[in-house]
């Protein structure tokens, strides 16, 4: 059995993350002691595992808790689809890293490089897995929303949104380096801008704004 301090350190999750989930019952300890301590067993620790998985994707908690407390789960079918999700990422990821590093090679003149060579690694299976996160995380009807937005601009108005994005995601990094505070009036502006940028993509609903937060902060 494991105290809520032993793991925490042993799954890097605060014990105020671990008492939230104990609250909201998404993870309930094997025991609670007459001194009110929590006791965690190994099954606690492979739900905290599944938990940490679904969050690394920017699931809801609660949805996380249907996920995990619905009688059709497989833990062994849900690993086997993580391990599936992660080699795929890290297979991608290896790709990039590849074509940055000919890119590199290619601007200091050691190597010629093709023009197909310098998108390598951003596929169309890539984006379309990304589509299918996407209807996970907020539903096919906000996503189809947004495929149908998109489909109906064109190239040109295209070109000045990904222009405009840009901008708006520049401000907010040099925002960050120059230490504004988010509450600030630069910062709300800024955030302001951002919040009507996505209006051309989807409506930014609070719940979808909180999966982007997590996102960010997943993947910084």
């Amino acid at each position: 059995m494991y105290t809520v301090k032993q793991l925490s350190e042993l799954a890097d999750v605060s014990i105020r993350t671990l008492h939230y989930y104990d609250e909201i019952g998404l993870l309930k300890p094997a025991e609670v002691g007459a001194n009110g301590y929590r006791y965690y067993d190994d099954a606690a620790l492979l739900r905290l595992q599944q938990i940490l998985f679904y969050r690394e994707i920017g699931l809801e908690l609660l949805r996380i808790k249907e996920i995990l407390d619905s009688p059709d789960f497989d833990l062994l079918a849900a690993l086997r689809s993580h391990r599936k999700v992660l080699a795929s990422k890290i297979g991608r990821l290896q790709k990039l890293v590849s074509t940055v590093d000919s890119t590199i090679m290619h601007l200091a003149g050691e190597v010629e490089m093709s023009k197909k060579r310098l998108f390598e690694g951003f596929s169309d299976e890539q984006q379309k897995d990304y589509e299918r996160q996407a209807r996970l995380q907020y539903g096919p009807d906000t996503v189809n929303d947004s495929i149908k937005r998109w489909n109906n601009y064109t190239q040109t108005q295209r070109d000045i949104i990904a222009g405009e994005g840009n901008q708006i995601y520049g401000d907010i990094v040099d925002a960050i380096e120059a230490g504004l505070s988010p509450t600030s009036a630069e910062a709300q502006a800024i955030l302001t801008r951002w919040h009507e940028h996505l209006r051309y993509f989807y409506e930014p609903t609070l719940d979808i704004l909180r999966g982007l937060g997590h996102g960010y902060n997943s993947h910084p």
